[in-house]
């Protein structure tokens, strides 16, 4: 049996991107939860006031084997505005921001290095501001986020901010990354 490995990112509401993450083969787990705050232990409440420095993350189990680290950052840089500072969608705050906390130093480098050539091949010039504000931090402490938080588009796919804002990223790693899709 091949170890997993996890990826934490952090895009905006963590219902919307732990959804589009549960769709990809190699992809053992996702959990909705916090990091980079300075609140141990922090409640979705205590996140969403933007007191306790943390974002709203997923923290994706998955099997090198599989897919790979790179595959999972080209799917979480086309799911979501890595341009906007504290924001995603109608989500403002600290809370929301772009963030890639990496295990390793490995997944640092991946990550700089992705961020670079991204930046380089010009992929968001189109957007609003051309410049990745994605933070790039070490993992400190992940926080597993309460229990109704997690799978919740899952759990309530008639939930209209699911519908608006999680639906249109599931649909979009079923379209643009189909290859990398699990089975349904």
């Amino acid at each position: 049996m091949t170890e997993t490995a996890n990826a934490t990112l952090a895009g905006g509401c963590f219902w919307c991107i732990e959804a589009a993450f549960e769709e990809l083969d190699g992809v053992e787990d996702v959990t909705s939860g916090y990091a980079g705050g300075h609140k141990e232990n922090p409640t979705y409440r205590q996140v969403c006031s933007g007191s306790t420095g943390h974002a709203e993350v997923v923290q994706v189990e998955y099997d090198p084997d599989v897919i790979a680290y790179e595959d999972l950052l080209e799917v979480f840089f086309r799911i979501h505005d890595p341009t906007t500072k504290d924001k995603q969608g109608p989500d403002v705050g600290s809370q929301y921001r772009s963030a890639v906390y990496y295990h390793d130093d490995e997944q640092k480098e991946t990550v700089e290095r992705f961020v670079h050539n991204l930046q380089q091949g010009g992929d968001f010039d189109s957007y609003e501001n051309d410049e990745i504000v994605t933070e790039i931090a070490p993992l400190d402490t992940f926080w597993r986020a309460e229990e109704k938080h997690q799978n919740y588009y899952d759990k309530n796919p008639n939930d209209r901010y699911c519908q608006f804002h999680a639906e249109p990223k599931v649909k979009k790693v079923r379209e643009q990354f189909a290859d990398r899709a699990a089975s349904q």
